[in-house]
């Protein structure tokens, strides 16, 4: 079906009720539909590694909902119920699909990262009271096993745990060759049980839910996991209703079907591959190419993507902004046919223009970039396939979700803006989760306009909308920092630097960095008399901050951090700071730059400005000056000015 090119296609869409498209009831009944329909149409495709990519294990619909049969009557029997939480900590793998479907058909899901630390990992599944966990089986050059063995028993509520062997992807000698590298391996005492979970599944029936359950929309489907800050972490809520209502109208905004195979290289713990694009490819009956258990991070994966693509016939892939700025690197071969590619989607931070532009450029491919946050499920916002696409904007809002710029006071809308006019960007619809699981984490996030229409979700950021319907983001109230996709909120990283005895105040803000689009770093302000080195609070950073992504990369002494007039730290002046020092140092680098002048300011309508004067040397050529500058500084999603001369 044709995807979205305006709003007028939006708004034709919406013409009919959404109670009469008549979407599934449950995440286990989209896969049940296309069973179905057509039960032979392969549903996945996976590959152990990039090398042997033509050589994919593969599920048809049938063979798919079959395997969630089993994995769900298996967590039955295992004692899950409708409120009952399965968690796993798994790379990307078809039994990872397996327990996110057979679990939520079962009862509530929780994915959690595995790269996170062991002691992070184990206040998730304490915050979710995890009955169940999967995750792998020690096998070589992976630590999973290792960091999950470590804190399980600090889970009362665990009983059981089924490990997934990367071993049955191996054939002949090189399943031997791991069987006996990791002999020993695996043996540890622990409070839970530990059952193989292939071997586990097979035993149950493949044909019906032995439960009988008639999941409703409105049930809980999934906990994903966000920052927290007080010791106990944020689990977003999602519905079944979320999570099949924004799969589908993203898929409908993009103008997926039956004829589209997409490929994922997202990870599974997060809401963007494991619902926008995995349950989003099988709302119209598609197929999904998996790459390895890394995704993109796999060896071999980014050096032959163009490769893989033409092989299976992709017509979609998802990224994020470091994946377009690596593959800028990774020429397309000739003879290469990507004439099913229609192009490709972008999401989890912002895309720096430059990259977009050079990518289209150098490829042919369209990049469509969208907007989405967990709280909103996924996605919230795509720029129109089938369009204008507006490079540097987050799109035009999804068919039958509201989204508009409000002005805002505490949990109250004061009024919507006009066109242009900047201001908190909030959502309405089927796709806006029910709330955290903690109470206390649901304070300002829905605000009330009056209406009788429900409440508005908070999103934290900043923007405006054009004349046209799309929507641009200008920064974030929420000060979150977001490092290639992954949200940081400050405090993980403040709150610990408190605990230093030499430390009166510390804040963290974003520095720009031109591959994960943030990194965290931290300015701190001493106790009167004390002392520190910069190497000391990086040490005790590394100490004490749980999540690796986290750990700032670097840290700043000051005599005073800046004030507002009611005390509390002025961020802007320290992600000015920031952009100042990148900027400075990554024109110092371009050659033919004699000297530069940098002024870097906030403005209402693009976030932090940066107005470059550069001076070429008296031997340069101004024009490849230029184009060393508008290189150099592009790959950072800050807005610039540049003027040669």
């Amino acid at each position: 079906m044709p995807g979205v090119a305006s709003l007028a296609d939006i708004q034709a869409i919406e013409s009919v009720p959404l109670a009469q498209r008549d979407l599934p009831r449950s995440t286990y009944e989209v896969i049940a539909r296309q069973a179905a329909q057509r039960p032979e149409s392969l549903a996945l495709l996976f590959f152990l590694q990039a090398s042997a990519y033509r050589n994919p294990v593969t599920f048809t619909y049938r063979e798919m909902l079959a395997r969630i049969h089993q994995t769900a009557n298996m967590f039955h029997d295992l004692g899950i119920g409708p409120t009952d939480v399965v968690s796993y900590v798994l790379p990307n793998l078809p039994e990872t699909y397996f327990t996110f479907l057979g679990g939520e058909a079962a009862g509530i899901v929780g994915p959690v990262n595995p790269l996170l630390e062991p002691e992070t990992i184990g206040e998730i599944l304490r915050a979710s009271e995890t009955r169940v966990l999967v995750t792998l089986a020690p096998f070589p050059r992976t630590d999973v096993w290792e960091k999950v063995a470590s804190i399980v028993d600090s889970v009362p509520s665990l009983h059981t745990i089924l490990q997934v062997d990367l071993a049955d992807y191996l054939g002949g000698l090189k399943k031997l060759v791991v069987h006996f590298m990791r002999r020993g391996q695996g043996r540890e005492r622990l409070r839970a049980r530990v059952l193989d979970f292939n071997r586990t599944r097979a035993r149950y029936p493949a044909d019906r839910l032995v439960s009988g359950r008639e999941i409703r929309p409105e049930e809980i489907a999934s906990y994903f996991h966000t920052g927290g800050t007080t010791g106990t972490p944020k689990l977003a809520m999602h519905t079944h209703r979320n999570e099949v209502f924004d799969s589908w109208a993203t898929s409908t905004a993009i103008g997926a079907g039956p004829e589209d195979r997409n490929f994922l290289g997202l990870p599974l713990f997060h809401n963007y591959g494991a619902i926008a694009v995995g349950l989003g490819s099988w709302q119209f009956g598609g197929s999904l190419v998996m790459a390895t258990p890394q995704g993109f991070r796999g060896e071999g994966v980014v050096e032959n993507l163009w490769a893989i693509l033409a092989h299976y016939g992709c017509t979609l892939f998802s990224g994020v902004p470091t994946l377009f700025k690596a593959l800028l690197h990774v020429p397309v071969p000739p003879g290469t046919d990507l004439s099913r590619l229609r192009g490709a989607t972008c999401g989890a931070a912002p895309l720096p223009v430059e990259i977009a532009r050079q990518f289209q450029e150098k490829t042919g491919v369209r990049i469509v970039e969208g907007y989405g946050l967990t709280e909103g499920t996924s996605v919230s916002s795509v720029n129109p396939i089938e369009g204008e696409i507006r490079v540097g904007s987050i799109g035009l809002r999804l068919p039958y979700q509201e989204m508009a710029i409000a002005q805002v006071e505490g949990e109250r809308i004061v009024r919507f803006c006009g066109p242009g006019e900047t201001g908190t960007v909030v959502l309405r619809g089927e796709n806006v989760f029910p709330g955290y699981r903690d109470e206390f984490y649901n304070q300002g996030v829905f605000l009330d306009a009056g209406d009788e229409g429900g409440a508005w979700l908070n999103t934290g950021d900043l923007g405006y909308q054009d004349e046209d319907g799309y929507f641009w983001l200008t920064g974030r109230q929420k000060e979150l920092i977001i490092r290639g996709g992954h949200n940081i909120d400050p405090k993980q990283i403040e709150e610990p630097m408190h605990r230093h005895p030499a430390v009166a105040l510390a804040a963290a803000v974003g520095r720009p960095d031109p591959r994960v689009g943030e990194v965290p770093v931290v300015y701190v302000e001493l106790q009167p008399g004390a002392s520190a080195t910069v190497e000391e609070l990086l040490a005790f950073a590394q100490e004490q901050i749980g999540e690796r992504a986290a750990v700032p990369k670097r840290v700043y002494i000051v005599d005073a951090l800046p004030l507002t007039a009611v005390g509390k730290v002025y961020k802007p002046e320290l992600i000015r700071r920031q952009v100042e020092e990148v900027f400075a140092e990554e024109l110092t680098r371009v050659p033919g730059v004699a000297n530069h002048r940098l002024q870097v300011e906030p403005d209402k309508r693009l976030g932090m400005v940066a107005r470059v004067q550069v001076t070429p040397g008296p031997n340069a050529d101004p024009a490849a000056v230029e184009q060393g500058c508008r290189e150099a500084l592009g790959s950072y999603t800050v807005h610039f000015e540049l003027t040669v001369g």
